[in-house]
């Protein structure tokens, strides 16, 4: 059993080919263990993104591996990959895709449904979840009954729901204030401090201080990875 949630090996992906093939990600590599949070940042165009959805098998590296939890992604099927993303892996993006007409407890219940799990059960994972994220008494509101800030909470509730335990966000705070934001920023370090794995894609050098590693990506390349209290000045601020 591997000691790793989540490794890039070598993987590069290009989109089209012959003259007009674009290259957004080559041969990034990367590491993320149980209870650390890595922070990728990066110019726009960089290659951000791209990494976050091969990470979560929302798509396929044009070489090298990508490997959740000893799981190698491309030995999986159509269906494996729908497993995984339902058992171990979550995301948070900006658009949060609450459903409007579920209430919070059912939204976050939701993947676990999907996955085959009873409504009795379904819904107490829920409720857990959403007491962990500290957020419990928005159990019965609807996501137009909740603040931002409240929304993004429950959608990180629902990101972790179950057996999940690697955590992909992508500008998990673009939309929202500062405070809230900070907040938002200080649920998933707990999260993390709890045992689960976290990649977070931000253009915010305050926002990367919550993570253990900053991993810069420029025209698709790592151009430098270090600890947060030694990233260069430089390379933060051409990140945002």
């Amino acid at each position: 059993m591997t000691d790793l949630a989540l490794e890039l090996r070598d993987v590069t992906r290009v989109h089209g080919s012959g003259p007009t093939a674009v290259t957004a990600l080559h041969r990034v590599n990367l590491k993320v263990a149980p209870g650390r949070l890595v922070a990728v940042m990066g110019p726009s165009g960089s290659g951000k993104s791209t990494l976050l959805q091969l990470a979560g098998g929302l798509d396929t590296p044009s070489e090298g591996d990508v490997v959740v939890e000893g799981r190698r992604l491309g030995d999986l099927s159509r269906a494996g990959l729908a497993e995984l993303r339902r058992r171990s892996v979550g995301y948070v993006f900006q658009d949060l895709n609450l459903i409007p007409a579920l209430t919070a407890v059912e939204n976050v219940a939701l993947p676990r449904e999907l996955d085959g799990v009873k409504l009795a059960q379904a819904r107490e994972d829920a409720m857990a979840a959403l007491t962990d994220i500290g957020v419990a008494d928005l159990a019965k509101r609807f996501p137009d009954e909740m603040s931002g800030g409240q929304q993004q909470r429950v959608a990180i509730a629902r990101a972790l729901v179950g057996p999940r335990r690697l955590l992909l966000a992508d500008e998990p705070t673009g939309a929202l204030d500062s405070n809230t934001g900070e907040a938002v920023l200080r649920t998933i370090r707990a999260r993390c401090d709890a045992g689960a794995a976290g990649v977070l894609v931000t253009h915010e050098a305050r926002h990367a201080a919550w993570a253990d590693e900053i991993v810069f990506l420029r025209d698709g390349r790592v151009v430098d990875e270090t600890g947060t209290l030694g990233a260069p000045d430089s390379l933060l601020e051409g990140a945002q």
